[in-house]
């Protein structure tokens, strides 16, 4: 049974990372799948949306598998398999399976099945929308052991929820449950746990459903932006924009609202 699975649902990629026995920590093997999967899921102009989540439910992610990846790059381990060979080999491929600095150029919704703590909060943070279970914690425990956030936690949950309660949480380590962080703002939904998966693709399903030149204009325009003073930004933004409205999607868009029509949309 492979660490990670890929499932195509329509529009839709579901990634799912199936180590439950290990809280779903990121191995070598992992490592290494995800980052073929985020490839899959860029180049296949067929599928649109990306939906990242846990097997079990216990946990989503819990970041670095501390007994198998830490030790390799460490060197207090030599390699012993194809999967070791290829995280030696590629420096990078951890950062891009972890989805930090990986433009994928489409959406990618974090379902948390489980806890998400450090890197799996990281990882979490990395999609560009997050739906949890009821009952999920997430945090950033790593200043409890001395550690800090490698993964980009310190800067991505200051940008996604206040600047001072994001400070209060990294410099505790204290988790807080899936209800405050829907409360503030890091979550999209909180649903129940037999649901989630099935909250998840609906949400990819309605995103899918629109124009995927615009989707991905518009999830460019957002990164892109963000933190440029505003008289740059939408000047970025409408050159961004401005060949979405030249394509034939944008033109069935029209067509299809004064036939009173479904659009067909094809990414053209």
């Amino acid at each position: 049974m492979p660490a990670v699975t890929f499932e195509r649902r329509g529009y839709v990629g579901i990634v799912t990372i199936d180590r439950p026995e290990a809280r779903n920590a990121l191995s070598p093997e992992v490592i290494v799948r995800l980052d073929r999967h985020w490839q899959q899921l860029r180049e296949d102009d067929e599928l649109r949306v990306g939906i990242v989540t846990g097997a079990g439910d216990k946990s989503f992610c819990a970041g670095a598998d501390l007994a198998r990846l830490i030790p390799l790059i460490g060197g207090q381990r030599e390699p012993e398999d194809a999967w070791d060979e290829a995280v030696l080999g590629d420096r990078e491929i951890a950062v891009r399976a972890s989805l930090l600095g990986n433009d994928i150029g489409k959406p990618v919704i974090a379902a948390l099945n489980g806890h998400a703590m450090g890197g799996g909060l990281e990882l979490a943070m990395a999609a560009d929308l997050r739906i949890a279970a009821g009952g999920v914690r997430l945090g950033l425990p790593e200043v409890k052991r001395a550690l800090f956030p490698g993964g980009g936690g310190t800067v991505k949950l200051a940008r996604l929820i206040p600047s001072t309660r994001a400070l209060e949480l990294m410099l505790t380590g204290d988790a807080i449950e899936a209800d405050e962080a829907m409360q503030l703002g890091l979550l999209n939904a909180v649903v129940p746990r037999d649901q989630l998966l099935d909250a998840a693709i609906d949400l990819a399903d309605r995103i899918a459903a629109n124009g995927p030149l615009a989707v991905r204009a518009i999830l460019q325009s957002a990164r892109e932006t963000d933190g440029m003073p505003l008289a740059a930004a939408l000047e970025r933004a409408m050159a961004i924009g401005a060949p979405v409205f030249q394509s034939e999607d944008a033109a069935e868009g029209a067509k299809a609202f004064i036939e009173k029509r479904t659009p067909i949309y094809r990414g053209q």
